[in-house]
């Protein structure tokens, strides 16, 4: 599953590299408004009368990824680094399968610890009730719950949240890197 998404992974950051040079951020409006110059981003490429290239930018998709990653300032990730630093290794990779094949295994590495920070945590399984299991007459009835312990609980758990200091989130916002212009590549 990694591997596939590794795949795809590359496959975009090739697609789109250099996109970061043909945002323009406008600030006529209260809130700053991201657009991207399909134009530009073609013609630097020597790509204009590509069918595919020109339908995938002018989609829904292409436009919730340009107001999700058009901002200068904001959290980086695995992609970003791509589009950014990677341009060269990709483009020497193409001649060569078991290079490319090592890179994807690396993404894929890289995509599982993402989604798995601490391996060491096991996932406890929740065993299958047993057959004829619905059908036992000795099930105990579920025992009353007792409204003033669960008063004092929630007090404690207040009085707690109240002198902790608010949760936020590990994602630290940093400048995005830009990555090579897009003239400096052409696709085939």
């Amino acid at each position: 599953d990694k591997e596939v998404r590794a795949i795809f992974l590359r496959l975009f950051a090739q697609l789109f590299q250099g996109y970061r040079s043909c945002l323009q951020l406008i600030r006529i409006h209260a809130e700053p408004v991201i657009h991207f110059h399909k134009a530009a981003f073609l013609g630097q490429r020597g790509l204009i009368e590509n069918d595919f290239l020109t339908k995938v930018l002018n989609g829904m998709a292409f436009a919730g990824f340009v107001s999700e990653r058009g901002p200068p300032f904001r959290a980086c990730d695995l992609f970003d680094e791509l589009v950014a630093f990677e341009v060269e290794r990709i483009k020497a990779e193409e001649g060569n399968p078991p290079k490319m094949i090592k890179h994807v295994r690396e993404l894929a590495e890289q995509l599982f610890k993402n989604e798995n920070p601490n391996p060491h945590i096991a996932f406890q399984k929740v065993p299958r009730p047993t057959e004829g299991s619905h059908l036992r007459v000795h099930i105990l009835p579920f025992p009353r719950i007792n409204e003033c312990r669960v008063q004092e609980l929630l007090q404690e758990g207040l009085a707690r949240s109240q002198g902790a200091p608010p949760a936020t989130r590990g994602d630290k916002k940093c400048v995005v890197p830009a990555g090579p212009p897009v003239g400096m590549f052409m696709c085939s």
